[in-house]
């Protein structure tokens, strides 16, 4: 899976969100993440097929990789059970086109 961003190395992500409202910041919460996937290499990968914009790209990466992460944690939900073939599915297809296949 060398195209993938992942070569098995732990990385960690500090997440730090904050809300503007009427021109001024506030911090809304934060939390640390972690796994094997190197997230600026998904990102730059996602960028170069052509068809998304860099901040679109951001998004689309953090959001799959936090949501994976949660399925994963809690597979006895009847929620998350249900969605995660579609995950899935979605995950295999946007590698494929990553890789060109």
């Amino acid at each position: 899976m060398e195209n993938c961003g992942c070569n098995k190395q732990k990385r960690s992500y500090h997440f730090n969100v904050t809300e503007v409202v009427d021109g001024k910041v506030k911090e809304a919460y934060n939390f640390n993440f972690g796994g094997h996937h190197d997230l600026v290499a998904l990102i730059e990968k996602t960028v170069a097929l052509g068809n998304i914009t860099e901040k679109h790209a951001k998004e689309l990466v953090t959001g799959v990789r936090l949501l994976h992460h949660v399925l994963k944690k809690y597979p006895e939900n009847e929620m998350f059970k249900a969605f995660m073939p579609h995950l899935e599915d979605f995950k295999h297809a946007l590698k494929a086109e990553i890789k060109g296949e």
